[in-house]
């Protein structure tokens, strides 16, 4: 069974511990810069929204490879990265429609999200719940049953 993240941008305080959780998993260090999940701070930062590579089923940077540096890891359904393969052209920082790919300077490789080998330290990190690690075919069950909860409210009015 695959997982993917599920995330909750109401329950988010924007306290950076999954960018802080990140970056010592896969650098060794508490820094958020060095993140492969981003917090985005909206409205003066009344709203704050964890951002991250969706592993999208029809993986846009993975076919604009051109050495083929991303492949599919078949027990987290994760996009992954080979350094020892990546060239650090960029090709699929540019392909990515989200823009969730990120060149890193220090190593000359690109990196993003590989959902931590099926343990995403952000989702364990994040104190409010608004990153969890859910069975990928039911992501959007929670806002599914939200709008017809709304529905059904507007049409009892």
């Amino acid at each position: 069974m695959l997982k993917s993240l599920l995330i909750d941008p109401e329950k988010c305080t924007s306290c950076l511990q999954c960018e802080m959780a990140c970056s010592f998993e896969h650098e060794g260090v508490f820094n958020p810069a060095k993140s492969r999940i981003k917090i985005f701070e909206f409205e003066q930062g009344r709203r704050a929204i964890p951002y991250t590579c969706t592993q999208c089923a029809e993986a846009w940077c993975l076919h604009a490879c051109p050495v083929e540096a991303i492949s599919l890891n078949a027990l987290t359904g994760a996009k992954e990265v080979a350094d020892d393969v990546c060239v650090g052209c960029k090709v699929c920082t540019i392909a990515c429609p989200f823009g969730t790919i990120n060149y890193n300077q220090a190593t000359g490789k690109v990196i993003k999200c590989d959902l931590c080998g099926g343990d995403p330290q952000c989702a364990a990190a994040c104190p409010t719940g608004a990153i969890t690690y859910v069975d990928a075919d039911w992501t959007g069950y929670d806002r599914m049953r939200e709008w017809a909860q709304k529905t059904h409210t507007q049409q009892s009015v």
